[in-house]
């Protein structure tokens, strides 16, 4: 079992289930103290500390809504008693309204915004003064790659994760003097509850086939990157947007020339 990540503490937010269920367990596995953050998800959140538990690791779950500051900053201050601290912080909660814009309502993007990137924003506003005062820290925040480009349907949702990425840039520039990284995975399309209407028609056939690898992400690839940038080996990387996409952002339009 990898252990490069022995003795430090990290925070999860959305953990109980998808990508972030795959990073809280990854990041356990590598030796890290995971507090696993849920919404809603109680008993998911319980479910991945009784796995990483019954693995030899330790985590908590710690219930709170990321979109509230308030909330956010509880959060952060009891994965700081409850585990004695916070080197590592994954910004992973996030939801989607999807719709065209033509009939999205006001609360179809307000609540993608104030989740998304308002999480973002509020966990690592409140987890600063704590990285800063060790000068030491990173942050990972799980985008997308739909911040990067565009998709029928999802103008919120990418609006979210575009903020996120300039975020992500901004923080990083802030950060750097104080020893803190802070980066972002971009993950293509994985199968998750939170793309599960994307994928629906057709088990997401034409969609994979627009991939080069022509498969999509599972969890645990993207969890895979994100315990990379939370680690030592990434110790010069900072600022960075990492794709984990199957090579879809190398591709020029939808199409294959009939060669």
């Amino acid at each position: 079992m990898a252990a490069e990540l022995d003795g430090q503490i990290a925070l999860v937010t959305g953990g109980s289930r998808g990508i972030g269920r795959a990073v809280a367990l990854r990041l356990a596995a590598a030796g890290a103290r995971v507090a696993v953050n849920y919404r809603s998800g109680s008993a998911q959140a319980e479910d991945v500390v009784r796995e990483i538990d019954a693995r030899g690791g330790k985590a908590i779950a710690l219930g709170a809504d990321v979109a509230e500051p308030e909330q956010a900053q509880t959060l952060v201050e009891r994965t700081v008693t409850e585990l004695g601290g916070l080197d590592i912080l994954v910004n992973n909660a996030g939801i989607a309204r999807d719709g065209l814009i033509f009939n999205l309502a006001e609360a179809d993007w307000v609540e993608v915004m104030r989740t998304n990137f308002g999480g973002t924003f509020n966990c690592t506003k409140a987890a600063m003064a704590h990285f800063m005062g060790q000068r030491a820290g990173a942050i990972v925040n799980v985008s997308s790659v739909m911040g990067e480009a565009g998709w029928i349907g999802e103008s919120n949702y990418a609006a979210s994760k575009a903020a996120i990425n300039a975020f992500t840039r901004c923080s990083a520039l802030e950060l750097a003097r104080f020893g803190v990284r802070v980066n972002a995975a971009l993950p293509g399309f994985t199968p998750t509850e939170l793309v599960g209407g994307l994928l629906a028609k057709g088990g997401g056939r034409s969609i994979k086939q627009q991939i080069p690898v022509r498969e999509f992400a599972s969890p645990e690839q993207v969890a895979e990157v994100v315990a990379f940038l939370a680690g030592p080996g990434a110790a010069y990387m900072t600022g960075s947007l990492v794709r984990v996409d199957g090579g879809a952002g190398a591709a020029l339009g939808l199409g294959r020339p009939k060669l």
